[in-house]
């Protein structure tokens, strides 16, 4: 081994050599300072001035109309201006650059990189991901790759640490606990803002010790809520354990109810629940104010992104349900970025980071330009950012059991109880009804699928198995990996035949989307990384998506059910009424498995 082997005078200069660095730094930075400064007052011109636009004072909620300054990526002043660059923004407005304020990157199936080098071409320059789907999968590493492979890319990515991993202590995921003491020590992050969503919102109701240790250790900091259906006393309980925001709300009176509690409602629009209607809609009637509003996406596809965009998308509805236009994108920029303590963004003004879109229509909310940091957003700029997967690991995490066909039996009975999906929401019925079959065995039908889950961590084995009403497959099956948030294989069809076989197709490319008819698998979409990501581009992964969604149309899967995104969610335990684990139906209204 060498080492480096120093005399005191050798320690002298390293020293010295340092400290002159650190000043050479600061003198740097005041220099800059000053041309700021002295750009602002109009004595230099700006680096790049954007003339004659009309700027969204989120400030004040007015358009005024002015040129904006750009020295050094930052915004240094709003009026008259000249640069030794110019865009002539004549007739087009200039807002700042919009703020997805929950999502999960895992979803979109592709890494860090790709997600964000496609939503910024729609004009979302910064998200605050919650990983705790990979850290579900792969504890620790998942959330080192998180960081790791978010650092570099063209918007801004904030991480919350996963606060419920696993969501109940029923589920079966890959990492086991992620306990206190293993998400303290990622605060000191200078990109981690807080806790993830606490969607153990029984144990904090309950006063769960483990639970209370994770609020204990981020009570200074952010901590965002995840509590569908609570109500009264309850969402009082919840609020004063310290929970500040939630994003499962589905209607307006359940917002007004939280809002009121002093909670900040992230209205959501994904591709598996569309909420942003019923929850605006509500709080306008109301003439609730929307200042403690956002805009989040949670779960969204990229042929979803593709086909309506992505933060720009809630923009745009908001406006066509009433929300005053800068309003509107205040409630996309300014908000979110207030919220989360990010001093520097979310706003068109001195001292902010140049973030921008120039927009020709405020209501289609469609950026002609994006600018990050000041520089324009090209597909050469894009181009330039890679990343090298360091933990090799995560791309080996399926692992199942020998499977047959006489796993997936299910008794019939005079009544079953069944899974009814609710379309456009994550949100599922507990029926108890009569299902087709014959000799005492369920047998699918056109109204009654069979859905399984898979435990495939390689821990127990287990298959669950029941029926579920309002999916609508026929002559196949589909089968995933990404099933939240323990993320084990999750297959719906209507037959024994397919489910087996998309089961071990997805065994084989270790992870993914398969549909299987007629024995055979007839589409596939791998996601090695952690049986969550692909590893190839997002305008691969956005095609084959796409088409993979149009096979499963084709193959009956009703309009308003996402065929993957909702069947992903059938087995998340925090979200009522009733759920799919591998050991068994679970009613998350009693949180109790049911008893056949």
């Amino acid at each position: 081994m060498l080492r480096l082997i120093t005399t005191p005078d050798d320690s002298m200069k390293l020293k010295k050599d340092f400290i002159e660095s650190v000043q050479r730094k600061k003198e740097k930075e005041a220099a800059m300072s000053k041309s700021m400064i002295r750009a602002a007052k109009g004595e230099i011109p700006a680096d790049l001035v954007l003339k004659n636009g009309s700027v969204l004072n989120v400030f004040s909620e007015e358009i005024v109309p002015c040129d904006v300054a750009i020295v050094d990526g930052r915004i240094v002043g709003l009026g008259s201006y000249e640069g030794e660059r110019e865009i002539d923004c004549t007739g087009k407005y200039i807002a700042p650059g919009l703020i997805d304020a929950h999502v999960h990157i895992e979803s979109s199936m592709v890494s860090p990189l790709e997600f964000t080098k496609y939503i910024i071409r729609k004009g979302t320059t910064g998200i605050v991901a919650d990983p705790h789907e990979i850290v579900n999968v792969s504890g620790k590493r998942g959330m080192d790759y998180i960081l790791d492979a978010s650092e570099q890319v063209p918007a801004d990515v904030y991480v919350m640490v996963p606060s419920s991993v696993p969501a109940t202590n029923i589920d079966t995921n890959g990492a086991g606990k992620f306990l206190a003491e293993d998400m303290a020590q990622y605060k000191s992050h200078p990109r981690v803002l807080g806790l993830g969503e606490m969607m153990r919102f029984v144990d904090v109701l309950n006063e769960e010790p483990e639970t209370l240790d994770k609020l204990d250790a981020f009570s200074d900091m952010v901590m965002d809520g995840h509590a569908p259906g609570i109500s009264q006393k309850e969402i009082q309980a919840y609020r004063m354990a310290g929970i500040q925001d939630d994003h499962e709300c589905s209607t307006g009176e359940e917002a007004l109810e939280k809002l009121r509690a002093g909670f900040h409602i992230l209205v959501r629009e994904g591709s598996g629940a569309k909420n942003l209607e019923g929850i605006l809609s509500g709080l306008l009637k109301n003439g609730a104010s929307l200042d403690q509003c956002m805009f989040c996406t949670d779960d969204k596809h990229l042929e979803d992104i593709e086909k309506d965009g992505h933060i720009n998308y809630c923009v745009r509805k908001a406006i066509a349900l009433g929300v005053p236009e800068v309003r509107a994108y205040k409630m996309a920029s300014w908000n979110a970025a207030r919220f989360y303590g990010l001093k520097d963004t979310g706003a068109v003004g001195p001292g902010y980071r140049a973030d921008l879109l120039i927009i020709d229509n405020l209501k289609e909310a469609v950026p002609s330009m994006v600018l990050k940091d000041g520089r324009i957003v090209e597909e050469a700029w894009l181009d330039s950012f890679g990343y090298e997967l360091k933990d090799r690991s995560l791309l080996r995490t399926v692992r199942i059991r020998s499977m047959s066909e006489e796993d997936l039996l299910l008794t019939k009975k005079e009544k079953n109880h069944v899974l009814e999906l609710v379309p456009n929401e994550l949100l599922t019925l507990h029926r108890v009804e009569e299902v087709p079959g014959r000799h005492g065995v369920f047998i699918p039908d056109k109204d009654y699928a069979k859905l399984a889950v898979v435990e495939r961590h390689g821990k127990n084995g287990k298959v669950g198995v029941c029926p579920v009403k309002g999916y609508g497959i026929q002559s196949g099956a589909i089968a995933t990996t990404i099933s939240h948030d323990s993320h084990n294989i999750i297959a719906a069809g209507d037959n024994d035949r397919d489910i087996l076989c998309a089961v071990r197709e997805l065994e084989r490319i270790q992870g993914g989307y398969v549909i299987a008819s007629g024995g055979k698998v007839v589409d596939e979409l791998p996601l090695a990384i952690g049986g969550l990501m692909s590893v190839d581009r997002a305008e691969a992964v956005q095609k084959k998506t796409g088409e993979m969604v149009q096979k499963a149309r084709s193959m009956g899967v009703s309009e308003g059910v996402d065929p993957f995104i909702t069947l992903s969610f059938m087995a998340l335990t925090v979200v009522p009424e009733l759920r799919l684990t591998e050991a068994g139906m679970f009613d998350v209204t009693t949180m109790r498995f049911i008893k056949e």
